[in-house]
This record gives structure tokens, C-alpha cells and sequence, in this order.
């Protein structure tokens, strides 16, 4: 029979990856939305059911209970992130009880699978390689609440009987990223023939493809693995490797501009995930 799977945060930055690769498989896709801003997803092959929300976290446990009915797996890629705000906003705290709420109506609506997304920022950074052993430790408000989440989903649908696996996002990039990110910043500079002011670029970060984590997160949507998963290269790079290798793209390498930006005192030196 063919599974249904509800998707949340369809339209994202790393949900419209996730729908990309589900919809390469023989499943029918219900949809989150926000009304009236379906952004052409009714024309997308396997979107079978669009349901239209102002705010998915404020939504009565009613609507959340309807929205769950038939439904197999649930992937869960609605949160609050906006760019420069997101990391210590109260707003995670609704998304937090919001997701809570949303676990509460999968549970009485008899969903199979939860897919929930985490962020390596739930780990304790100072580790550097961090694996799903490596102890969490939060230290932004944005962290704390997924990592809450984590922790009360996994209690939770552990004794509801329902499969749930945490998928925990590194560094990514690519399609569809908000401009004022390293990358986008990087390819605007760079395309105009304008410097590109950096810090000195030794951060050692792990660096992924936001078509490949939607893959990723596809895959475990679709097969049987439960727990927390890196969705991670696994590859070390430094910030400065990565920033020349765009560089070369345009033949302008000469255009970075390493150490005219101060090093973030705070910024970790190095986050690599372990697969």
C-alpha cells in the first residue's frame, strides 16, 4: 500500500529539499501551508491534500488530530528561523509547544513514523566531532528547545508506540539559502567583482548541500531507523578552504578578503559531524 506522509514546512529553506526527494517516491504527500501562499505547490507530482494554516504552532489540538488522520509519517520541518533572530527568539518556545501539541494529535491519530529535525547547536560544541553519543549542551535559546523537544518526543512516543527519529542539521547551503548567509554573500560579492570581507577563515566546519540533507532526511523518512541522526558530510573544512573553492569558480580568488572581519571570540573553532 502506498505510505502518506504530512509535511511540515514544505516551503523552507531545507523543507522544500525534503519534499523535492519525497516526491521522486510512489507516496502521497499532504502538505502544511500557510494560507493562501501555496507557492506552486499544488502543481508538484505526489501532493495529494493541502492544508492551509495561519500559524501551524498556535493550531487547535482539533485541527492537528484532523491533519494527522490517515496519515503514515509525519516529517516535521516547521520552526522559526528567521536570519539573525532566530537563535535566541521567544518564538522557539511556541514552536516548542506547538510540536509538542502536534506529537499529542499523531499519537491519537494513530501516525506509525515522527521525523523531527534537530540542529548540531543541541551538542556540546567544545567535543569538535560530535557523534549522537557526544552529550548535548545548548547554549541558545533556539538549541535548548530543540534539544527539549528531542528529549520529551523521545520519551513520549517511546511509550506511544510510535517510530521517531531526530535529524540533527549541520552547516548547510545551496538552493533557495536567505542572501545574508557565508555562501550567498560569498557568490553576490564575487559575481559583481566586489571584495568579499571575511574573518580569517580558519573555522573548521562541516559543510553540506541542502539537496543532499533533503535527501537524507527523505531516506529516513521512508525506512525503519529511530534516534537521533547527524545529517552531515562528515568532512572537515575551513571556512577559508571553502570561500576559495567558490572563489575559483569565478576565477577571482584575490577578491577574498580574509581578516578584514573580526573572529567571533565565541564562535567554535571546529563542528564536525560523525555519520
Amino acid at each position: 500500500m502506498r505510505q502518506t506522509i504530512l509535511l511540515t514546512g514544505a516551503t523552507g529553506f531545507v523543507g522544500t529539499q525534503i519534499l523535492k526527494h519525497l516526491a521522486n517516491f510512489p507516496v502521497d504527500i499532504h502538505v502544511v501551508v500557510r494560507k493562501q501562499h501555496d507557492s506552486g505547490l499544488s502543481s508538484i507530482s505526489g501532493i495529494t491534500k493541502l492544508l492551509f494554516t495561519s500559524d501551524l504552532f498556535s493550531e487547535s489540538s482539533g485541527w492537528l488530530e484532523h491533519a494527522c488522520l490517515d496519515v503514515d509519517t509525519v516529517v516535521h520541518a516547521a520552526w522559526y528561523v528567521t536570519p539573525g533572530k532566530y537563535l535566541q527568539a521567544p518564538q522557539n518556545l511556541d514552536c516548542l509547544n506547538g510540536t509538542v501539541n502536534l506529537a499529542k494529535a499523531c499519537v491519537k491519530a494513530g501516525v506509525r513514523r515522527f521525523i523531527g529535525i534537530g540542529t548540531c547547536f543541541e551538542y556540546d560544541l567544545t567535543a569538535n566531532y560530535l557523534s549522537v553519543q557526544t552529550p548535548l549542551k545548548p547554549e541558545t535559546l533556539y538549541a535548548a528547545t530543540k534539544a527539549a523537544t528531542f528529549f520529551s518526543l523521545s520519551q513520549y512516543f517511546g511509550i506511544s508506540n510510535v517510530e521517531f527519529a531526530w535529524c540533527r542539521l549541520f552547516y548547510l547551503y545551496g538552493e533557495g539559502e536567505d542572501e545574508r548567509r557565508l555562501v550567498p554573500y560569498l557568490r553576490k560579492k564575487l559575481a559583481l567583482g566586489e571584495k568579499a570581507d571575511l574573518t580569517s577563515g580558519q573555522q573548521i566546519r562541516d559543510f553540506l548541500d541542502v539537496s543532499k540533507a533533503g535527501q537524507m532526511i527523505a531516506d529516513i523518512a521512508l525506512n525503519n531507523q529511530q534516534g537521533p541522526v547527524n545529517v552531515c558530510s562528515g568532512i572537515p573544512i575551513t571556512v577559508k578552504n571553502l570561500a576559495e573553492q567558490i572563489a575559483d569558480e569565478y576565477g577571482k580568488r584575490e577578491l577574498l578578503n580574509f581578516g578584514a572581519r573580526p573572529d567571533n571570540v565565541i564562535d567554535p573553532p571546529c563542528v564536525v559531524g560523525i555519520r
